[in-house]
């Protein structure tokens, strides 16, 4: 090993003194310090040499890099219920329009509004009935005239059957009775269908509930003046809202009525239902087809709301991987796989189903692979890698204890 420049340079110097010299005690210190700095480097530069030299030597075994050390996992099958996650709007199961068969008569009485839960046959409103009572009073006097009439034209023809073998009336006569007494059969029919019909136009100034549930709407006002066919109140029937899900065409192959279904609500709140159809067309627009779901007990669900949910295929097995073991590069899934000589490749998956901390790998992996579930951040494809055990928390917790 050579001397270092500082020391060679100072021998001499203490060589050529002389002890009698003022300076000597001074150098003699000196140079001790000197010589024992000095000292200190060289074994310190020493044992630098020798850990440089260990680690290059590892490295040279892993191509220069050094061995990240990481945890892996195995693929894990796990039997999954399989399921379709969707969304859509909340519609009503069916709304029935009530409106008023009349026309010309105002609103007297209105004993509901929005938000009544009503029962089939139950009065949401009443007209003013005055005209037609008194249209129906005129009627009835015109069948009691009607009824009079007849009674009379049966009893010319009667007494006219009685004279005709005595040849007191000509067969003209005759004739003119019977017809007279048609006429008035006639006459009383066409009193009593106006009777009727004023009968009915009388019922019809009381306007009834065609089913049983909610009134979601009123467009009806006391005093206002109705016309033929307006409308009146929506009726959601039997208080019943589905769930229309949006499917694409891929998706709509994969469902059949009688599912079951759960759609989460805005508040957090979860619904079951039950799949009752499946469009039979998709909308040339969206190209979207539509499931109807109905929930089987809506609670807090409202018509007009906006749910996501899933309807439930089945269970399925499935492939899968922690979490941590994936990475999102370009809005695409990667893992690090271990390959022979603890050399990692870095593989696209397609992922599926996310349930807990385990993701469902589809493709991209073999069911054998091992993959890095920790570290996996600080990898390139092809590095070297040191596997270790990945302990369970609680045992990480009691090997760390003293």
């Amino acid at each position: 090993m050579k001397t270092p420049h500082a020391l060679s340079s100072l021998l001499p110097l203490l060589s050529s003194s002389s002890p009698s010299s003022p300076l000597w005690p001074w150098m003699k210190v000196g140079g001790l310090a000197l010589l024992l700095a000095g000292g200190l480097g060289l074994a310190s530069l020493s044992g630098g040499m020798v850990v440089a030299g260990a680690v290059a030597a590892e490295e040279a075994k892993t191509g220069g890099q050094r061995a990240l050390a990481v945890t892996v996992a195995r693929l894990k099958v796990q039997d999954w219920g399989n399921s379709l996650t969707t969304s859509g709007g909340l519609y009503p199961w069916q709304e029935a329009i009530v409106a008023s068969e009349l026309g010309g008569l105002a609103i007297s009485e209105l004993p509901v509004d929005v938000g009544s839960v009503v029962r089939r046959g139950q009065v949401l409103a009443v007209l003013n009935a005055s005209t037609v009572r008194a249209s129906l009073a005129q009627q009835q006097a015109g069948v009691l005239r009607a009824r009079a009439t007849l009674a009379e034209a049966e009893s010319q023809a009667g007494r006219a059957q009685r004279l005709k073998d005595s040849g007191a009336l000509s067969e003209q006569q005759i004739q003119q009775t019977v017809f007279a007494r048609q006429a008035a059969q006639a006459a009383l029919a066409a009193a009593e269908a106006l009777q009727h019909s004023d009968e009915l136009r009388l019922q019809q100034t009381v306007i009834r509930a065609v089913d049983d549930g909610v009134i979601s709407a009123r467009q009806a006002t006391l005093g206002a003046v109705v016309q033929p066919g307006g409308e009146l109140f929506r009726l959601l029937r039997k208080g019943r809202v589905e769930w229309r899900a949006e499917l694409t065409a891929e998706q709509l192959t994969l469902l059949r009525p009688g599912l079951k279904a759960r759609l989460r609500l805005s508040d957090g709140q979860y619904v079951e239902g039950r799949l009752r159809q499946l469009s039979p067309t998709l909308d040339v627009r969206s190209r979207k087809a539509l499931a109807y779901v109905d929930l089987v007990q809506p609670g807090a669900a409202r018509a007009g709301m906006f749910a996501q949910g899933e309807i439930f295929l089945g269970r399925k097995e499935a492939w899968t991987v922690p979490n941590s073991a994936l990475l999102l590069r370009d809005g695409s899934s990667y893992v690090f796989e271990v390959v022979t000589g603890n050399r990692v490749e870095i593989r696209k998956v397609q992922t599926g189903r996310h349930v807990g901390e385990a993701v469902e790998i589809l493709s991209g992996l073999a069911k054998e692979a091992q993959v890095v579930t920790r570290g996996a951040a600080f990898l390139n494809s092809g590095d070297h890698v040191q596997v270790v055990i990945d302990l369970p928390a609680d045992q990480e917790k009691r090997r760390a204890a003293p």
